[in-house]
């Protein structure tokens, strides 16, 4: 059984716990369901060892600070000052539910975020990049790496899902007056 818990919340469990009636196979499909997770785990944590040998690494924290649009119908978004990264100019923005019309009647959160490039790049330059957790708030994300090639007429990624762990973790950055979270972007050498 996967449980975990405080130690006096354990007798409640054991008497309600469903694993001891399950038969080998159903325990077998959990185990199994269990493995693929931490072997994706592993993979995970593997890509970001092999960036961590790329040799131009660069890292930064961010604050996200909220904004509305002057629409008719005014939305909510975020925006970084601009920041240097590998001696790159960069900006970030992310939304609420990527925008939808009216996301304060939906209890599902969720917050996607975009990687803008401001300088001029004299060449494309790919990078792999990652959000992480900031050094002042205790939000909980799973680690996801996106690439990109970004140039000049290329400057802007898609707005991404920030991977956090689910809508409640969401709902508390948002009751936040800003959102302090951590970049990281790896630049490939060609």
């Amino acid at each position: 059984c996967p449980w975990q818990g405080p130690y006096h919340e354990l007798t409640v469990h054991e008497a309600e716990c469903t694993h001891p009636t399950k038969t080998g196979n159903e325990l077998m499909e959990i185990l199994d369901e269990m493995d693929q997770t931490r072997k994706k785990e592993m993979q995970l944590y593997n890509s970001i060892f092999s960036l961590l040998s790329f040799e131009k690494i660069g890292y930064t924290e961010v604050q996200f600070r909220p904004y509305r649009t002057d629409d008719f119908i005014t939305r909510l978004y975020y925006e970084t000052p601009r920041l240097t990264v590998l001696n790159q100019t960069w900006v970030l923005k992310a939304r609420v539910n990527d925008s939808e019309r009216n996301p304060n009647l939906s209890c599902k959160r969720t917050l996607s975020f975009q990687l803008l490039l401001k300088s001029k790049a004299s060449a494309p330059l790919e990078c792999s990049f990652l959000l992480l957790e900031g050094p002042y708030d205790d939000v909980r994300i799973r680690p996801v790496i996106y690439h990109f090639l970004f140039s000049n007429e290329s400057n802007e990624t898609e707005y991404l899902p920030l991977p956090i762990r689910d809508s409640v973790e969401c709902n508390k950055l948002l009751a936040a007056k800003n959102i302090n979270l951590r970049l990281f972007i790896f630049q490939t050498q060609k």
